[in-house]
């Protein structure tokens, strides 16, 4: 996709509000690519996929500066241009990420688990 997107369009494809996508910008999370001539932020597909990244991990606790860190390191190995020193920091931090959000998809899981069970029992008194 080598179009830009207008805010609303990246919205609906991220489903993140208009409002949430800001404040990344705002922190520094998410800088559209581009804006407009009138002033409207202009997001490319990578922008979209920093801002997926980003809506798979809240929900499993990751701060913002977290996700900022994530982020600078898939930069990192993305790139050519960084040092193997680099490279390999940001291969452990991205590690340390997985293995985080493993744990946080079995803390998940068990507390899904838990509702079924309870909706599963409420479900008799229908």
């Amino acid at each position: 996709m080598s179009e830009r997107l207008q805010i609303g369009e990246v919205s609906a494809r991220t489903e993140l509000s208009i409002k949430t996508i800001r404040h990344y910008d705002d922190v520094g999370l998410v800088t559209p690519s581009a804006r407009s001539a009138g002033g409207f932020r202009l997001y490319t597909a990578d922008d979209v996929e920093r801002l997926l990244t980003i809506r798979r991990m809240k929900p499993l606790g990751f701060t913002l500066d977290e996700m900022r860190d994530l982020l600078a390191a898939l930069d990192t190995l993305a790139g050519s241009d960084a040092a193997a020193a680099q490279r390999d920091e940001a291969a452990a931090y991205l590690a340390d990420c997985h293995t985080r959000a493993q744990q946080a998809c079995a803390d998940l899981a068990r507390q899904l688990a838990y509702a079924r069970e309870l909706t599963d029992r409420l479900a008799r008194y229908r």
